[in-house]
């Protein structure tokens, strides 16, 4: 029996969506290591899972050290230590490398966790990405202005899903932010110039070193416009067509990232842009699943499990190399202000013009809080095979649907 560790701090639909494939492999036994007691599991996962075992704190790496010894007594080696959350793949590198666990090490988990770092690597290997300075002192950062001007994009150093990323747009904004905040060699901040144009992900299948198949999808508008107006009902589109005359580049670009950052087998997510003179720019790569419906866009459009595929990659090192068939969108609903819903206009309307299109929805629901992702109060996601049907199916949900809250 090969024995995998799958490490996941909370319980969820998202983390069963990662978690059943895995215990459908063939001679396979999983143990999980959670916060969360195993009477929270549902019984169907409870019966199949091989061990457990309860941290106060999945990112603590000695705990997880603890968690994988204990499952070894039980079920022997650890093949596999896996987690899909960006948060981890630090702390499982350093596990790995503790017990002689193979898969990703601590150190190239830095180099796609750490932003700066990641950065300085792809920089030095001729990779198109935007400048950048991680500051720890405010002197650094009136002469990085210099060098790139306004605006610039201010992200945590080691940031995930574009949470607490904003836009600086003049000197007095910029006076005002360096006013109150306070960073350090402890505690730095990462500055980026600000790169415009289209932005685009590119997921990524490697195997042993590899990239062995891709896909991209677009963001409309990109994720730091949804952040600085949360009115914004934003989607995601997979097209059906990956031929455009900017995809050889990018694919080309994202083999040269992969193996300067040091990716074996694993399924990669990098966002990108396309800027107006039709050149490309790396924005950043995780070594990670995708978050914002892609994995479930990626699905429905080359017609297979890609949660599926995941486990089997991770685990077995093997991949199923779909063909696309679809074009297929999310489009993400999202009310402006807080407190809780009130009211969702136009579901009746959007139900009528493209309900035939939708596949899976989660509508926000009345009384429910507004949420603090980027992501918004639901979802729905649409699939046909022309690329044009899904573009114009997510114009009339994001128009035509419209979240209310009490405070509206």
């Amino acid at each position: 029996m090969k024995h995998v560790v799958f490490v996941v701090p909370y319980l969820g639909q998202t983390t069963y969506r990662f978690f059943k494939p895995m215990l459908e492999i063939p001679g396979v036994g999983v143990s999980v290591v959670t916060h969360e007691p195993i009477e929270r599991f549902p019984q169907e996962y409870r019966d199949k899972i091989v061990g457990h075992y309860r941290v106060n704190n999945a990112l603590d790496a000695g705990q997880l050290v603890m968690a994988c010894r204990f499952l070894m007594q039980k079920n022997g080696e650890v093949h596999r230590l896996i987690g899909f959350l960006e948060d981890l793949q630090i702390t499982l590198g350093i596990v790995r490398d503790h017990l002689g666990i193979y898969g990703m090490s601590e150190a190239v988990a830095r180099n796609f966790r750490e932003k700066a770092q990641m950065k300085d690597v792809l920089r030095s290997n001729g990779l198109p990405c935007a400048r950048h300075l991680l500051a720890t002192q405010v002197d650094q950062v009136w002469e990085f202005v210099k060098t790139v001007g306004y605006p610039l994009v201010i992200k945590p150093p080691a940031g995930a899903g574009a949470r607490n990323t904003f836009q600086i747009n003049d000197e007095q904004q910029l006076k005002d932010y360096l006013s109150v905040s306070q960073f350090s060699a402890e505690n730095p901040t990462l500055f980026e110039e600000f790169v415009k144009g289209q932005e685009f992900s590119f997921e990524g299948v490697s195997v042993d070193g590899k990239l062995v198949w891709y896909s991209s999808t677009r963001y409309y508008p990109t994720p730091l416009e949804v952040l600085k107006n949360p009115w914004i009902q934003w989607c995601v589109l997979l097209p059906r067509e990956q031929d455009a005359p900017h995809y050889q580049k990018i694919v080309d670009a994202n083999k040269q990232a992969l193996q300067a950052l040091g990716m074996e087998t694993g399924l990669s997510h990098m966002e990108w842009f396309l800027r107006d003179d039709q050149s490309i720019a790396i924005s950043e790569v995780a070594a990670r699943p995708p978050g914002a419906q892609i994995m479930t866009l990626t699905s429905l459009g080359y017609d297979f499990d890609f949660h599926k595929a995941w486990a089997q990659l991770m685990i077995l090192g093997t991949f199923p190399f779909p063909q696309q068939k679809y074009a297929a969108g999310a489009a993400f609903l999202r009310g402006m202000g807080k407190g809780k819903v009130k009211a969702i206009h136009g579901i009746e309307q959007a139900q009528r013009e493209v309900g035939s299109l939708v596949v899976e929805a989660k509508l926000p629901q009345i009384g429910q809080h507004a949420s603090p992702s980027y992501e918004g109060e639901g979802y729905v996601v649409v699939r046909h095979p022309s690329t044009e049907v899904v573009k114009e199916a997510l114009r009339r949900l994001i128009t035509t649907i419209r979240v209310e809250f009490e405070d509206a």
